[in-house]
């Protein structure tokens, strides 16, 4: 191999881990935690990731065993090698991040007395809206107080969607006719995105929102003038609902049926 193709083999080899981490952060997010309930399931998807590493290394290491002491005498049985390492640590390691994941989705959800200061969240094709606890109205942004915790109930107008903010917390399904709570709280003010993660239509793509977190002295000022706002620059219905890839879909549709001779 030329010296200059080695090295730029290693060089990219080297760069490969960088740019792996570097796939960690961003506003969606999720290993960029900006609050508790973020930071719970960041520790949740290391607890899953090196759990899966524990069992894949077990079971490896049984199987590589298996074949190289083929032939061979030992003094133990190669069913109990198989299934400890095979069947009982997977199950244990299984278990344990079972019970790890229920604790931790547990503590997300809303509690009795959360719901009291709820703000409700309506989905609907292609866009969401939240009312405030006062009565206050916004469009695809969502505004809350810094270093305290808040529940959405969310719902749905049509089809099912599913609300989540990746660096503050779990996602929720909204649901046609039933309301999820979720309690998120974002340690800083600055602004999370947040998007629908359950397919929903062709405009399922641009069906994202704004999560405003400000300090809590400005808070109800900020959200006075967002009310305000919304009511004198409401959103545009057909804008809202334009399907952004329906002309894509449409066209590679006729190709296709065009390919086939359907008409």
């Amino acid at each position: 191999m030329p010296r200059s193709c080695a090295r730029t083999a290693r060089l990219a080899a080297a760069s490969a881990p960088l740019a792996a981490i570097a796939g960690c952060a961003g506003d969606y997010s999720a290993l960029d935690p900006a609050g508790p309930a973020a930071e719970r399931v960041e520790a949740l998807w290391q607890a899953m990731l090196w759990g899966a590493a524990a069992i894949l290394a077990g079971v490896m290491g049984a199987v590589l065993f298996a074949f190289a002491a083929a032939g061979r005498e030992h003094r133990f049985s190669d069913r109990k090698v198989l299934a400890g390492w095979g069947i009982l640590f997977p199950a244990v390691v299984l278990g344990a991040l079972m019970g790890v994941s229920f604790l931790g989705g547990e503590s997300l959800l809303a509690r009795a007395g959360d719901k009291d200061d709820a703000i409700r969240v309506r989905a609907e094709r292609w866009g969401w809206s939240f009312v405030y606890p006062g009565g206050e109205r916004t469009e695809d942004v969502l505004h809350v107080p810094a270093g305290r915790e808040f529940t959405v109930e969310v719902s749905s107008a049509d089809v099912i969607h599913s609300f989540w903010v990746p660096r503050l917390g779990g996602k929720i399904d909204a649901v046609p006719g039933k309301t999820n709570d979720l309690t998120l709280m974002a340690d800083r003010p600055g602004i999370h995105r947040g998007q629908c993660s359950e397919y929903c239509g062709i405009g399922h793509a641009h069906m994202n929102f704004e999560v405003h977190a400000h300090a809590p002295a400005d808070y109800p000022a900020a959200l006075a003038a967002a009310d305000e706002q919304a009511i004198a620059d409401p959103p545009p219905v057909l804008d809202r609902r334009a399907p952004p890839a329906g002309d894509t879909i449409r066209r590679w549709t006729d190709i296709v049926l065009d390919l086939f001779g359907i008409t």
